[in-house]
């Protein structure tokens, strides 16, 4: 069975990733979360992720803080597509960490997402609809999950339009 392996430099990137572990745990897709530096752990990472990918991990989401170094290297070290979500810390508010994580070479590529808990979240169901393509049940409950999301947006206009009346 495929899974996704989330990586955060530190645990104060956990609040942001929370929200990809949210979107992956309602569409019912397995995953590890850890924590593993770039730069303070490098030999770890890299054995992490050769590990993972050996026991089947399907890709890579990873926080990407004020150093933003984490994906790129994860990149580095395999194939598996690899999405880095900025973080929202520091003096420019993840700017940089944007930056940073869409500056790749050619040739190792890192999928980004937008910053703070909106890219966390956009992560977990980009990583869905990247492991649906081969998983006919997964994407049903995406388009599910589409499809409820709508009539929540639906509910809330019929809502607003009442409050105005």
């Amino acid at each position: 069975m495929t899974w996704v392996a989330i990586l955060m430099g530190s645990e104060s990137d956990w609040p942001v990733m929370q929200a990809t572990t949210a979107v992956l745990k309602d569409l019912d897709v397995n995953f590890e979360v850890r924590v593993t530096s770039a730069h303070r752990t490098p030999a770890a990472t890299q054995a992490y992720v050769t590990e993972a990918s050996e026991r089947g991990c399907g890709l890579f989401i990873c926080a990407a803080g004020m150093a933003a170094h984490l994906a790129g290297a994860v990149a580095g070290h395999t194939t598996k597509p690899v999405i880095g979500v900025p973080i929202d810390s520091g003096p420019l508010q993840g700017f940089d960490a944007l930056l940073s994580t869409v500056q790749m070479p050619g040739g190792i590529p890192v999928a980004t997402v937008a910053v703070g808990k909106a890219g966390a979240k956009n992560a977990g169901y980009l990583a869905a609809q990247m492991l649906a393509i081969g998983d006919a049940a997964l994407a049903e409950r995406i388009r599910q999950d589409r499809q409820d999301n709508a009539a929540k947006v639906a509910k809330q206009n019929e809502s607003l339009q009442a409050s105005l009346n």
